[in-house]
């Protein structure tokens, strides 16, 4: 008998422990367990509509950089441009940067982090 067995016997609960099922669980779903966690992340996010934007935000404002796909939306151009504005317009002032990776995908940067957008021509 483990050690889980007994505690769960203690406590009162029958139900074993299955460590592979509770390593997938949601609650393990953002948990690291190899690597300390780190002060900011790179995420990527799909932006479908309206409510990406504000998320998008919350996580600038944690200063996470965030990789932006922008295939499903790029369907609907006026759309796209309305709300890449309001990015834009957020990042500006933030301190923030904005640019375009691909036709794809757009990388935007929380506060005091910069974007070099000059690529060096080689020699």
């Amino acid at each position: 008998m483990g050690i889980f067995d007994r505690l769960g016997k203690t406590l009162g609960t029958s139900k074993e422990l299955d460590v592979e099922e509770y390593m997938n669980s949601a609650e393990m779903e953002n948990v690291d367990v190899m690597n300390e966690p780190a002060d900011f992340y790179i995420k990527p996010v799909a932006l479908r509509g309206e409510e990406d934007v504000s998320l998008i935000q919350a996580e600038l404002e944690k200063k996470n950089i965030i990789l932006m796909n922008i295939s499903e939306i790029s369907k609907r151009p006026n759309t796209l441009k309305s709300l890449i504005d309001s990015l834009k317009g957020y990042v500006q002032k933030i301190n923030g940067d904005i640019a375009r990776i691909d036709e794809e995908k757009i990388l935007l940067t929380p506060a005091k982090v910069k974007i070099i957008k000059n690529r060096k021509q080689q020699s």
